[in-house]
């Protein structure tokens, strides 16, 4: 735990918070901890106020843009996939408290559990040392670079709209090009074409990951030719 503090540069005061953000509810099971031995209610609790903080940020950072646009924005940056991409940066994955059963079929790899895990330190920080250090956080570790984050988990959705401006009717097909490893670590790749034209190739542990890999790539080779402007 203290080495992941000086990761995440926060000092708990209780480090028993720490240690039920990081519990999660198959081994709280497993050592007969209770219901609330785990890091659920943490987790509701860092949800609300990384909701509060991103929301400020994207106020502010982007004055001109309009209230739909804002919660798109906010829902790309504060999603599952984009979560677990921040915590795997500092490695909180690692420090997870699972149960054998869940460790052993790669649950230290799965999004749902890294991303609620995240949310629960949230909470957790919030808890112990109040809204300025939940913040700090946030911004230190979720909102940093967002402009490459947001690029990269809504590539579908900008490549689609980058091909449907252009002056030809081309769409954009994904295709399955591999599948690989056990059911509970699967890996696909998956290529972006676009007027049947290979473009992209991208892999990741679901085919929706894999598809925006796949878009993104696409989309930094458009760019490096000097074809779009982002």
């Amino acid at each position: 735990m203290q080495e992941l503090e000086q990761k995440i540069h926060y000092t708990f005061q209780s480090k028993s918070l720490l240690e039920q953000a990081l519990t999660h509810s198959s081994y709280a099971n497993e050592k007969k901890l209770g219901k609330l031995g785990c890091n659920e209610r943490l987790e509701f609790l860092g949800d609300a106020v990384l909701e509060v903080v991103s929301s400020e940020f994207l106020y502010h950072k982007f004055p001109s843009v309009p209230e739909g646009e804002l919660t798109k924005k906010r829902a790309s940056l504060v999603c599952e996939p984009s979560l677990a991409f921040c915590a795997r940066e500092f490695g909180l994955q690692e420090y997870l408290l699972l149960g054998k059963g869940e460790d052993m079929t790669g649950g230290r790899q799965r999004d749902s559990i890294v991303s609620d895990a995240t949310e629960a330190l949230l909470g957790a920080i919030y808890l112990d040392g109040g809204f300025a250090s939940a913040k700090e956080f946030v911004l230190n570790f979720i909102l940093n670079d967002i402009e490459h984050k947001q690029l990269f988990y809504d590539s579908k959705t900008i490549l689609q709209e980058i091909v449907q401006e252009g002056s030809n009717q081309s769409s954009v097909e994904y295709t399955l090009l591999k599948e690989e490893g056990p059911d509970h670590n699967k890996s696909f790749t998956v290529s972006a074409s676009i007027g049947g034209v290979q473009m992209g190739v991208g892999t990741g542990h679901t085919k929706k990951a894999a598809e925006q890999a796949a878009a993104y790539e696409t989309i930094r080779k458009m760019k490096s030719a000097g074809g779009i402007c982002i």
